[in-house]
């Protein structure tokens, strides 16, 4: 409605207009409307044509570039963030199993380091028992030599005392045998 209440206000003042072209105004004289009208159209539409025709597609094929390349790189920036996570996750299985590896390693080594120090410790043992029994079958055969080596002393001096005193050499048989008889009885 707004429309057609303009076209009438616009057609009564260009009809009351009309004489104003012959004050000076020829573009309101209807004699140069026809060629007005063609130039009008001529540049118009050389102007469209060159928007639709030549401006226009530029312009989207620099936006439809642009959007392209946009995607593009998303997809790539989603393929490397996609690589990225894969070898992330290569990467913390790696560790993982390195992990567990160590604890393996040290625990096999633990575990052989125990056997060594264990077997070990039972050669030195079996080695200090040896030395043990060495030691004892010595101090058995030096307390043998020396209860001998006691009583041949002992009946030296028996028998130097009594021929101090006496003036005679007793019986060494009764000597030997009054000695044994006094180191059992100190022995028990």
């Amino acid at each position: 409605m707004k429309k057609i209440v303009g076209l009438i206000t616009f057609m009564l003042f260009a009809a009351n207009n009309l004489f104003a072209a012959e004050a000076g105004m020829p573009q309101l004289d209807p004699t140069y409307w026809a060629s007005q009208v063609f130039w009008l159209a001529i540049i118009f539409s050389s102007i469209y044509f060159l928007i639709a025709k030549i401006f226009i597609p530029k312009i989207k094929n620099n936006i439809d570039a642009r959007e392209s390349q946009i995607r593009k790189d998303i997809d790539e920036a989603n393929l490397l963030k996609e690589e990225a996570d894969r070898k992330l996750k290569k990467y913390n299985q790696l560790i993982d199993e390195a992990k567990i590896n160590a604890k393996k390693i040290i625990s096999e080594g633990r575990k052989k380091l125990n056997e060594d120090l264990q077997s070990k410790k039972d050669q030195i043992e079996k080695e200090i028992q040896k030395e043990n029994e060495l030691a004892t079958k010595d101090i058995e055969k030096f307390k043998i030599s020396s209860s001998n080596k006691v009583n041949l002393i002992s009946e030296e001096i028996v028998s130097n005392i009594i021929k101090e005193i006496f003036g005679e050499d007793l019986n060494k048989s009764s000597i030997k045998a009054t000695i044994s008889e006094v180191i059992k009885v100190h022995k028990n």
